[in-house]
């Protein structure tokens, strides 16, 4: 479970931002939208936050930013050599902080411990990783590691609780890799739940979300009821799902790609197969019609690719994060997909999901509690900030959140100005 996820000088984060997904004050909708975990501690958690924002004002950025960590937990020892760069791109409008660290942190629970764990990087190299760690409620210093400029080392203090061969995994990690990816390489069975944690119950998701295939996979197992289901509890009058397999045939591309083209393809899909995707509806006498998938609406197909990881993070309590949830979707089906995560019912694991999204038809006290909305815009410094509602008190149950935030009093809408007459009236 996500407790808060932090990122200082980021791209367009300059000062750190951090969004929480720990229950603050009030009553409301407790049953739904919220869980208790024990980690020694007890922790009342949210099951889901949407994040609003104008166009340009960070949202994807900050989602971005916690991509590059999970990437670098699973990436950084096994996915790179020596030199290689990282994908760290700092806040470039400010030439002190252009020039400094990016900083990532998050905070989590997996198997009832809390762990408090970060690090900071330049495109070049790691500066510093810690990592804290709550077995017994009470904070154990795990890691510490620290770049020193004086002496061109790094500064390590590997706590007495972490336990394995410290100093073989201490001698291993690169300067562009991290500590904990290398030492779960090299067989630390204590850091494996959290490296796991990043690389699996950790799930994420552009704009352009997933593709179909995820979907289709589950099609061929004993999910495909539940991608049924899903299906028809959005409204969409799918009977039956078709998926056929065959190996890729490069013969099967156009004549006029080019040789070399062709020859990188067929490397690059040597060995995979090629999913064929129908949907089969009733047709008014009670037959069977197939339809290829690509024939149905962009917002059937979109709801398709949402459909098998939806299922796959409500049924393992995994944390799913998603840039423009809304995208293609009517706002039916987007209050839909979010009340999946606030149903006992359908969340029974306490899944987790973090969305951007412009669709403000869902922004109601009857969806969300106050804490459950966070907002993104930019400073004079044109640096993203984040925010909750909470920030600004609204009523109980009283205040129309949607009205409020389309009329400006929450912030993070785009004001649009006048278009230059003489444009207007260029020919």
């Amino acid at each position: 479970m996500l407790i808060e996820f932090s990122v200082t000088n980021f791209r367009s984060i300059l000062d750190r931002q951090a969004l929480s997904l720990s229950m603050a004050k009030g009553d409301e909708l407790v049953e739904e939208n919220t869980f208790k975990v024990n980690a020694f501690n007890e922790f009342n958690l949210l099951r889901s936050a949407a994040i609003y924002g104008a166009n340009a004002s960070g949202k994807t950025n900050f989602l971005l930013a916690l991509m590059v960590m999970k990437d670098m937990v699973a990436n950084s020892a096994s996915g790179k050599q020596r030199g290689d760069q990282l994908p760290v791109v700092p806040f470039k409008l400010d030439k002190e902080s252009s020039l400094k660290p990016s900083e990532f942190e998050v905070t989590f629970i997996v198997d009832n411990i809390r762990y408090q764990y970060g690090f900071s990087a330049t495109e070049d190299k790691v500066y510093d990783e810690w990592l804290l760690a709550y077995p017994k409620g009470r904070a154990q210093r795990w890691l510490d590691r620290q770049w020193n400029e004086t002496t061109n080392e790094y500064d390590w203090d590997l706590g007495n609780n972490l336990f394995g061969e410290k100093q073989m995994w201490q001698k291993s990690t690169r300067d562009n890799a991290l500590f904990l990816s290398t030492a779960v390489q090299l067989n630390s069975k204590q850091l494996e739940p959290l490296y796991d944690w990043f690389n699996k119950f950790l799930r994420m998701a552009g704009v352009n979300g997933w593709g179909m295939g995820f979907s289709a996979s589950l099609c061929e197992k004993e999910e495909k009821k539940k991608i049924l289901d899903f299906l028809k509890a959005a409204d969409l009058d799918i009977d039956d799902i078709k998926v056929e397999s065959e190996p890729f045939d490069v013969s099967s591309l156009p004549d006029d790609i080019p040789q070399t083209v062709r020859n990188e393809i067929a490397r690059d899909m040597k060995g995979k197969k090629v999913l064929d995707i129908s949907t089969i509806h009733k047709a008014s006498d009670g037959s069977d019609v197939v339809f290829d998938i690509e024939d149905e609406s962009e917002g059937t197909k979109r709801l398709f690719g949402l459909a098998g990881p939806w299922v796959d993070v409500l049924a393992n309590g995994y944390v799913l994060f998603i840039d423009e949830l809304h995208n293609n979707l009517h706002p039916k089906l987007v209050k839909f997909l979010v009340s999946l995560f606030h149903s006992k019912e359908t969340n029974p694991k306490n899944a987790q999901l973090v969305f951007t999204t412009h669709d403000t038809s869902i922004l109601h006290q009857d969806v969300f509690r106050r804490d459950q909305v966070w907002f993104c815009s930019k400073n004079k410094s044109q640096a993203t900030e984040i925010y909750p509602l909470t920030d600004f008190s609204p009523r109980k149950g009283r205040e129309n959140l949607e009205l409020g935030y389309l009329s400006g009093r929450y912030g993070a809408i785009p004001f649009t100005k006048e278009i230059n007459p003489m444009w207007k009236g260029h020919q």
